[in-house]
């Protein structure tokens, strides 16, 4: 259904590494997610930047991306070159590469509003993991310099609360892409994007609290209108 990379499992050893998970989305069986998969074609391509350590976390938000983004990349950092796949992509004459990352005064001169608008499709590379990987991931990919930054222009508050944040408009990587989608004019996959991780956070949330799941969720009649080829009216 994606372009994601696989990557070997390893036990989960963290607080919860002795619940019973879904191989797929890491939820338990009885709050899995995996029948709001609905894979839709937008008008970017994203690419994760995983660091080594994220790959394995139920609350990473990253793999929300590939389950309803067609064409999306999941792919481990690596510090001294991009990799085989990534260079591909880097290479790729139809795509045209951005790095996703807040501003600051030191890359400003590499700052853009919008992609580039020369028929390219936007390829958005985001950096995937806590506040200080992801920022390590952004400083130490050297082969990355050229590249444009963008962000996003809209100040949002998170609606994610399964870790604690830096500061309380700091995205997680889904609500990112979310942005960029509805930044770049394409409302549709960003609907679909949000909804699909509003599933998410309910459904990590009753796995934590055992709480009852909610089958009338807005998000969750969303998706199911969709995977009857509608498009409700936004509202």
């Amino acid at each position: 259904m994606t372009c994601l990379t696989s990557f070997p499992r390893r036990p989960f050893r963290a607080r919860g590494s002795n619940v019973e998970r879904c191989g797929h989305c890491l939820l338990t069986p009885r709050t899995c997610i995996c029948e709001f998969r609905f894979l839709h074609h937008a008008q970017a391509r994203f690419c994760l930047l995983m660091h080594r350590k994220e790959q394995y976390k139920p609350t990473n938000t990253g793999r929300l991306i590939g389950d309803v983004i067609a064409n999306t990349e999941q792919l481990e950092w690596q510090r001294t070159a991009p990799g085989e796949r990534l260079a591909r992509l880097l290479d790729d004459p139809t795509l045209a590469p951005h790095i996703v990352f807040p501003p600051a005064e030191d890359y400003r001169h590499r700052m853009v509003s919008r992609p580039v608008d020369d028929g390219r499709i936007p390829l958005f590379i985001l950096p995937d993991g806590t506040w200080r990987q992801a920022r390590r991931i952004f400083r130490h990919s050297r082969y990355l310099d050229q590249l444009p930054v963008i962000s996003p222009q809209q100040q949002l508050l998170s609606r994610y609360h399964l870790r604690k944040k830096i500061e309380p408009d700091q995205l997680c990587t889904a609500e990112v892409a979310a942005a960029m989608l509805d930044q770049i004019g394409d409302p549709r996959s960003a609907r679909l994007l949000d909804a699909y991780f509003d599933i998410f956070n309910e459904h990590y949330r009753a796995s934590r609290l055992t709480r009852p799941l909610n089958p009338e969720q807005p998000a969750k009649q969303l998706i199911r209108a969709l995977q009857r080829g509608e498009w409700p009216a936004a509202g």
